[in-house]
C-alpha cells in the first residue's frame, strides 16, 4: 500500500490510499480519507495496524496549535479508519516519528520551534501531550533563522536516541529516548551537533548500521555527515557541507529529502531548486562520492520513497501535483523512469506499507 499525505490545496482530498504494484510499478487508488487540515507529514506504527498524520493547518485554542489525527489500517484492505486526534501544543507540525516501542510519537513544530512527545495506547489512539520542549536560539540568516524551526526527528535504530534538526538554529539536537518514563533527555554526551552557519538542517536519515547518520541542510543544498560511538553514544562531525548541485548552479538551494537505499550502499537527496535527485555511493568509512544527478520529472520534489525491496524510487512534486515513479538498480544505484505518473494535488509525503 501506498499512503500520501497533502496539503489542502488545488481540490485535495486529504490523505490518499493506492494499491502498489510491484510488478510493474503502477498503483490504483483505493481510498481517499477526507481532510482539510493539510495531513502533511505520515507516519506509520512498528505493528503496521495505525497510520499518524500531523494537520499542519489545524489551528486549536488559545495557543493555537497543530494536531496529529491517528488511524487504523485495515490489515485486509490497508484502508484508515479515524481513531482519534490530539493536540501538538505548537505551531505548523510539519513532520511525525514513532519509535520502535511503538509507545511514543514525537511531533516536530515548525513555526513554534518546540517538539512534543504524545503517548500511543494498546488501540493505537494517541493519548495527551505528556511534554513538549522548546529550543531556544537563533541562525545566521535573519530572514529565515530569527529562530527555532524544528523540522523533524528521526530515531536511532536501537531506539535510544532521537536526532532532532532545527533549521532555525542550525543544529541537531539529540535527546535520549526514555522508553519507560515516556519522556526525551539531553543526550550527556552530545546534546547537540552543529553544523555549518546558515545551512539549516531539516532532515536526518541514519545507516543500517547505526553508527552513520546523514544529513540533509535545506538552505545551502548539502549533507553532513556524523559518526557515532554505540558504546558512549558520542557522535563526530565528519564532514560537513556535501553539495549536490552542479560547481556551475547558480539558482535556488532548496534541499528537501533525504534516504538510504535498504542495504545502505546509496544515499539520495532531492533538491527544490532545480526539481533534482542526486546519487550518492556510500564508502567503507561512510563518505559520501556523489554518482548521478536526476531530473525528477516535476516541480519541488519535496518528499521520495524507496520501496522496502530498494526497487523502485517514486518521488512526490508538490507543486506539479504529481508522483514520479522510477526503477532502481540494486548493484549501481542508478534510477531509470517508468513513465508511469501519479497525479494527486500537492504531495508531501510518501509511505509504503506491506501488509501481511
Amino acid at each position: 500500500m501506498l499512503y500520501v499525505g497533502t496539503y489542502s490545496v488545488r481540490g485535495s482530498k486529504g490523505i490518499y490510499v493506492f494499491a502498489f504494484n510491484p510488478e510493474n510499478g503502477t498503483v490504483e487508488l483505493r481510498q481517499t480519507v477526507d481532510n482539510d487540515k493539510s495531513p502533511s507529514f505520515l507516519a506509520i506504527h512498528p505493528s503496521g495496524q495505525y497510520l499518524y498524520a500531523v494537520n499542519e493547518e489545524d489551528e486549536q485554542g488559545q495557543g493555537k496549535s497543530g494536531s496529529v489525527n491517528a488511524y487504523a489500517i485495515d490489515a485486509q484492505s490497508g484502508a484508515l479508519t479515524f481513531l482519534n486526534q490530539q493536540l501538538t501544543h505548537g505551531q505548523a507540525p510539519c513532520h511525525i516519528t514513532v519509535d520502535r516501542s511503538g509507545k511514543l510519537a514525537f511531533v516536530s513544530n515548525y513555526g513554534s520551534g518546540s517538539l512534543t512527545v504524545l503517548p500511543i495506547s494498546e488501540n493505537g489512539s494517541l493519548g495527551k501531550a505528556t511534554q513538549t520542549i522548546r529550543h531556544t536560539g537563533k541562525g545566521a540568516d535573519p530572514e529565515r533563522q530569527d529562530a527555532p524551526h524544528v523540522h523533524s526527528a528521526i530515531r536511532s535504530l536501537d531506539n535510544r536516541l532521537l536526532y532532532v534538526s532545527d533549521l532555525g538554529i542550525d543544529k541537531i539536537q539529540v535527546y535520549q529516548i526514555d522508553e519507560k518514563q515516556g519522556c526525551l533527555t539531553p543526550c550527556p554526551s552530545t546534546p547537540y551537533l552543529p553544523v555549518s552557519a546558515g545551512s539549516g538542517p531539516r532532515l536526518a536519515t541514519v545507516h543500517p548500521n547505526d553508527e552513520w547518520i546523514y544529513s540533509v541542510k535545506e538552505m545551502s543544498s548539502t549533507v553532513a555527515f556524523f559518526r557515532r560511538d554505540p558504546d558512549s553514544d558520542t557522535i563526530e562531525l565528519v564532514e560537513d557541507d556535501v553539495s549536490f548541485l552542479p560547481e556551475t548552479y547558480s539558482g535556488e538551494c532548496s534541499g528537501a529529502d533525504i534516504h538510504l537505499d535498504a542495504e545502505g550502499n546509496y544515499l539520495y537527496v532531492t533538491n527544490r531548486g532545480n526539481n533534482t535527485l542526486a546519487t550518492f555511493s556510500v564508502g567503507d568509512d561512510g563518505k559520501l562520492t556523489h554518482r548521478n544527478l536526476h531530473y525528477t520529472g516535476g516541480q519541488e520534489p519535496r518528499n521520495f520513497l524507496i520501496d522496502d525491496r530498494s526497487q523502485y524510487v517514486l518521488v512526490g512534486h508538490q507543486e506539479s501535483d504529481t508522483i514520479t515513479v522510477f526503477q532502481r538498480d540494486a548493484e549501481s544505484g542508478e534510477l531509470k523512469a517508468t513513465g508511469n505518473q501519479i497525479p494527486i494535488p500537492s504531495p508531501v509525503c510518501l509511505l509504503m506499507h506491506r501488509l501481511a
